[in-house]
């Protein structure tokens, strides 16, 4: 049985989600919950997005395949007993449809990036969710700079390179709004993120706010395709992957051939 389990974490106490010798992970702590429940001899679960160290997730999504001889549901309960303290929290356990697989079946992956300027009241409960920055930002600069990047690029400006794999990814949105709280809230969706793509991303956003960058560097950088030293990536406790989205059962098995294409460069 293929199981679909969407879950949620707090990433300040793990180094991230995959599997490391040694270390806390999200993944290694969540495998050893569902082979404990389930009884099974080795778990081995494919998961949406494999979270960096200290980043949170509400809406995270992994599949297993497992030998399990009462309905899914059961392992809700049991597995946030077995996780209870943990930082980690489960939302549903359900069958997949034919064809679903976690990494391979999304449409898009949302995330949000929050942060509190000198404009905003600091709340200290909220400071391992939200990055304080000691200047004020200019918000329309940023929300400029933001939206004039969408759409279907090479990120490799905004990328850490990893052998074998492509920088070419959609961005769908990004834009930023002030939260009731008065934080600088980033929403950043598209069908993938290559590795460090999303804090990149919030690091330009904030070079341009603070005036070190204008808000048309963003693409003059994007189209360069090289490092660069204009902004830095931003720490990865603000950020969080709300969402991950899915097309309908009857699609999930053709949108998971489809994105293990190799994207083409454009």
């Amino acid at each position: 049985m293929r199981l679909r389990i969407d879950l949620a974490y707090d990433g300040t106490d793990f180094s991230g989600w995959a599997k490391q010798p040694d270390l806390p992970t999200i993944q290694g702590t969540f495998e050893d919950a569902l082979a404990t429940v389930t009884r099974a001899p080795e778990v081995n679960t494919i998961v949406a997005g494999r979270t960096d160290a200290g980043v949170h997730a509400i809406g995270q999504v992994v599949h297993v395949d497992l030998e399990f001889g009462e309905a899914p549901a059961v392992l809700t309960g049991r597995l946030n007993s077995f996780l209870a303290n943990s930082g980690i929290v489960i939302h549903s356990v359900i069958e997949a449809p034919a064809g679903f697989d976690a990494r391979f079946s999304p449409l898009f992956r949302r995330y949000e990036y929050r942060i509190s300027d000198e404009s905003a009241p600091r709340d200290p409960r909220n400071a391992r969710y939200t990055h304080w920055i000691d200047d004020v930002l200019d918000f329309d600069a940023m929300n400029a700079a933001a939206n004039s990047v969408i759409g279907l690029h090479d990120w490799t400006t905004y990328c850490r390179p990893r052998p074998g794999s492509t920088s070419v990814r959609e961005l769908q949105r990004f834009d930023w709004v002030r939260d009731t709280d008065g934080s600088l809230v980033a929403t950043i969706q598209g069908d993938a993120f290559c590795h460090n793509m999303v804090r990149n991303l919030v690091g330009m956003s904030v070079a341009v706010g603070r005036g070190r960058l204008a808000a048309s560097d963003a693409v003059t950088l994007r189209d360069q395709r090289l490092r660069t030293a204009a902004f830095i990536v931003l720490p990865p406790h603000g950020l969080t992957l709300v969402e991950v989205g899915y097309p309908s059962a009857e699609e999930m098995g053709a949108r998971a051939v489809l994105t293990r294409d190799r994207r083409p460069v454009v």
